[in-house]
């Protein structure tokens, strides 16, 4: 825990992580902690999504909150394809207890540059337009992908994480475009939370490890997975 806090900092520290999986306080940093705190408290102010875009040394940082729901992921990886934007690192940890909020981290760039403050409002505006329904995704994507195209070199694996003992999907694929919009897609489809997620790029290949409930919130059946 961060040292040189407020008892009552602390404490209202420890009350926010209870709703977090039992590994977030041992795997997630303090800092990370505290970044989450502050967005959820920005979050129960605003009462509106909360999305902040920053520099981060030559790419810009994306950071996001609200109430999870299976379609977030599926707006979000649609919007940044839609920008022609890569994806350098993915930082996800979600609560499995209400008010089930989820805090988003993820490391950009356009043309191997950071966002201009122009783009990154425009994709702000972008990602909460389509969680209001008023951008459709998909039928914009249709015109830059073929969406019903399947991914290519892609493996699968479904199992029980032995640790965190949550759910997991593990992906490893080439990459290509559009392939974390149709990865987040079929998520939504089977309306499945994603409550923690580890990503790996390298060499041309994506790895991606997704933890998840199922629908209602639930433990994912085995016939699902």
């Amino acid at each position: 825990m961060a040292a040189g806090l407020k008892s009552s900092t602390l404490e209202l520290l420890k009350r926010f992580n209870r709703a977090f999986p039992e590994f977030y306080e041992q795997f997630v940093s303090s800092e990370s902690q505290l970044q989450n705190l502050r967005l959820a408290y920005k979050l129960y102010k605003s009462k509106r999504v909360v999305i902040e875009i920053k520099p981060e040394g030559s790419k810009s940082a994306l950071h996001f909150a609200y109430r999870n729901q299976s379609f977030l992921l599926s707006d979000i990886f649609g919007v940044l394809a839609a920008y022609g934007l890569t994806i350098h690192s993915l930082s996800l940890h979600g609560q499995i207890n209400p008010p089930m909020l989820v805090f988003i981290k993820l490391v950009v760039s356009r043309g191997s540059k950071a966002l201009t403050n122009k783009t990154g409002e425009n994709v702000a505006r972008a990602i909460r337009e389509a969680l209001a329904g008023r951008f459709e995704v998909e039928e914009m994507l249709a015109v830059e992908f073929n969406l019903d195209a399947g991914l290519k070199q892609v493996e699968t694996e479904f199992y029980v994480d032995p640790v965190f003992h949550l759910p997991a999907i593990l992906i490893e694929a080439d990459n290509q475009p559009g392939l974390f919009y149709k990865v987040m897609y079929a998520i939504w489809q089977e309306d499945l939370l994603v409550v923690n997620a580890n990503l790996l790029v390298w060499r041309g290949r994506t790895r991606l490890i997704l933890y998840l409930l199922g629908p209602n919130e639930n433990l994912i059946p085995e016939y699902l997975g």
